[in-house]
């Protein structure tokens, strides 16, 4: 087996499995006919940008590199729908509101998520001012942000 077909094996492997190490990545390719030691496992998983993220299962397992922007996406609307009261933007910025102290958590939940539209945020004690990136229209951000308000609601 080359380089190449073991890396696809691995990715196909982290999609269909929950495998939190290297070893078991090893052994899951052992498993299936492929001859590898734990020392080419973790050049591979470098070379691929494998990621860690919660599973399933709650503990953390192995993903290809995409799956961690959906997941901190998937964070981001948790802490908008948990924390957020109301969106409203500007010509130039969005502000998010929230009630008294939530502001830091949430703007610390747009940072780490890594919005593709988001530039920086500024969090007050119930408000969180946010940025959008140049050429970004605020209106559109703003629209992004408060779909997930509007999820659910009755």
């Amino acid at each position: 087996m080359n380089r190449r077909e073991r890396q696809g094996a691995i990715l196909r492997l982290v999609r269909e499995r929950e495998l939190s190490t290297q070893s078991e990545l090893a052994e899951a390719l052992r498993a299936e006919g492929h001859d590898v030691v734990q020392t080419t496992v973790s050049r591979d998983v470098a070379d691929l940008g494998l990621v860690k993220v919660r599973g399933r299962s709650g503990k953390l397992v192995y993903a290809p590199p995409e799956a961690m922007d959906v997941d901190r996406l998937g964070d981001l609307h948790s802490a908008l729908r948990r924390w957020a009261l109301d969106v409203e933007h500007n010509d130039t910025v969005v502000v998010v509101f929230t009630p008294r102290g939530f502001a830091a958590p949430l703007a610390e939940a747009i940072d780490v998520s890594r919005h593709p539209s988001v530039l920086a945020t500024i969090a007050g004690d119930n408000t969180v001012l946010v940025v959008p990136r140049t050429g970004v229209i605020p209106a559109r951000l703003h629209g992004e942000l408060s779909e997930h308000l509007l999820e659910g609601a009755a």
